[in-house]
Formats: C-alpha cells, sequence, structure tokens
C-alpha cells in the first residue's frame, strides 16, 4: 500500500462515496476512509517535517481473494488398488453453490513416476472453468488431519499458481508412504486417511487513487 506518510493526521477534504472501505493501521497508527469507486479523492496533508518522503499522487490496488477448504477421507486406504502412476480423484467441489470455477484433489496412493514410487503424490486439479481458454491464478495448502483431528504434514504452494480447465499442481512427493501407514504416527485411524485442503483463489483487483495537497516551502 503505498500512500502519503506523515507522524500526523490524514484529513479528507472531500467526502467520500457512501460505500467506503475503512483501513485501520495505516498511515503509522492513524485511518484513512477511501471510496470504493476508481476515481480520484483529494487529501489535505500537513506537513511539517522533511524527514520522510511525499509525494503529490498516490494509488492503492487492492487484491481481492477468495479462500475456502475441502475435506477429503478415504476410507480403507490400505486396500487401495492403484499402482505406481494411477490416480484416485476426489467430488469437485467450489468457493461456493454458484462459482464456476470446480476444483478436485488427485492422489497417487503410490506416487507419480519412478522418481516418486515411494511417496503419494497429490494435486490440486481445476475440473471446469467458465471456457476453457480462462486463467486462474491460486495458492494452494494440502496437510493431513491426524488421529485427533489436527493439521500435520502440511505442504503449501510458495505462489498463486496458474490454473486453466485440466490444469493440475501439486506435490510429488507428498508424504512418504511408510511413514503414513506406521501406525506410531497416527494419521492412519481406523485406516481411514483424511486430506486437508485450503485454496486461495485471486478474483480481481481494484485501483483507487488521489492527490495530496503539500503546503508550497518558501526558500
Amino acid at each position: 500500500m503505498m500512500l502519503p506518510d506523515s507522524p500526523q493526521n490524514i484529513v479528507v477534504v472531500r467526502a467520500p462515496s457512501p460505500s467506503v472501505h475503512y483501513i485501520p493501521g495505516s498511515m503509522n497508527g492513524d485511518n484513512i476512509i477511501i471510496p470504493t469507486q476508481n476515481h480520484q479523492q483529494t487529501i489535505q496533508q500537513p506537513i511539517n517535517s522533511f524527514s520522510q518522503p511525499v509525494s503529490e499522487s498516490w494509488c492503492f490496488t487492492s487484491v481481492k481473494v477468495i479462500k475456502f477448504s475441502f475435506n477429503w477421507t478415504i476410507n480403507n486406504f490400505s486396500f487401495c488398488r492403484e499402482e505406481m502412476g494411477e490416480a484416485l480423484k476426489s467430488s469437485s467441489f467450489s468457493a461456493n453453490v454458484n462459482d464456476k470455477l470446480k476444483w478436485c484433489l488427485r492422489l497417487n496412493p503410490k506416487g507419480l513416476d519412478e522418481e516418486s514410487k515411494d511417496y503419494l503424490s497429490l494435486y490440486l486439479l481445476l475440473v471446469a472453468a467458465p471456457n476453457s481458454k480462462c486463467e486462474t491464478r491460486a495458492k494452494f495448502k494440502f496437510s493431513i488431519l491426524n488421529a485427533k483431528g489436527d493439521e500435520t504434514k502440511a505442504m503449501e504452494s510458495q505462489r498463486a499458481y496458474r490454473f486453466v480447465q485440466g490444469k493440475d499442481w501439486g506435490f510429488k512427493k507428498f508424504i512418504r508412504r511408510d511413514f503414513l501407514i506406521d501406525e506410531a504416527n497416527g494419521l492412519l485411524p481406523d485406516d481411514k486417511l483424511t486430506l486437508f485442503c485450503e485454496v486461495s483463489v485471486v478474483a480481481d483487483s481494484i485501483n483507487i487513487s488521489g492527490q495530496t495537497q503539500i503546503n508550497p516551502v518558501c526558500i
């Protein structure tokens, strides 16, 4: 958030529109009210110090992120018959019933390939989108719920990946199979594997800009 900085309060000259965002904790502990519409709002900023840079104009970009989660329980996991490279898929899920983006989880119980044959491979797959060329960006986090219902062995993407319909991203070496099936680790209570997935989808962004009125200084 790149806004003019000052140790004093920000005073809004023109009244904001009826619909506003309230951002606490900005401007060195002060508060600022900005309109939701994409237009300029002039503000008055008294200046009595040159210790910090002040710009004549500013822009605030708000990136909207939609977060949701999904649980997938696989009963009698030790009886999974899939060989290396073969996969199980969950049912589809979405952020809400009206969301046109449909996702699912894909699990390779015995790994995706020779390199990962001793691991479980786990991926997030975009099953459906408004059209085949539609791109969306998303971050994701996978974990296993243990016998107590606590998250464990979590792995998270380090950035938002680009998804198109039919594209998946995930971890080829999510967890070692021998570690998973070891009863001492409590990850397969009653032979049930419960995977927990959190997804953060980038929806859109809004720019709000403005100008700072700086008192002229005579030199």
